[in-house]
């Protein structure tokens, strides 16, 4: 059993900026559960196109507010207690609040190693 803190992966190359926002990689591939935990904060007023080609990822919302879109244009508003899942390597874009950010807990699998970051100025979308 092992236990971490937001606070204490700041200093450390588990804490990944990535642009539009930050990531505290709490579990990654060398923690050996087969799966990888993050509390993502997506800032408000941001918006960023991702694609996620080699993993599948669940997000659950425990703060703030924001938006995913999928590339049919349907939007779906996310608040504190929803859920949104890209079950198909669904390429989409992320948004946060207007004047909130959207704070998160995404789950991947198979699992990041840690060392993945975002390319935001790709057109076709920052995927990993």
């Amino acid at each position: 059993m092992f236990v971490r803190s937001l606070k204490e992966l700041e200093s450390t190359d588990r804490f990944v900026d990535w642009g539009n926002g930050t990531s505290h990689r709490l579990l990654t591939q060398v923690d050996n559960m087969g799966f990888t935990v993050c509390h993502t904060v997506v800032r408000a007023g941001s918006e960023s196109k991702l694609h996620y080609k080699n993993h599948l990822e669940a997000c659950y919302c425990i703060d703030g507010e924001g938006e995913v879109e999928d590339m049919a244009g349907n939007v779906f508003t996310i608040r504190k207690g929803d859920i949104y899942v890209l079950n198909q390597h669904d390429p989409h874009y992320l948004r946060g609040g207007t004047t909130t950010d959207l704070v998160l807990v995404s789950v991947f699998n198979p699992p990041l190693t840690g060392s993945e970051t975002h390319d935001l100025t790709n057109p076709q979308g920052s995927a990993y």
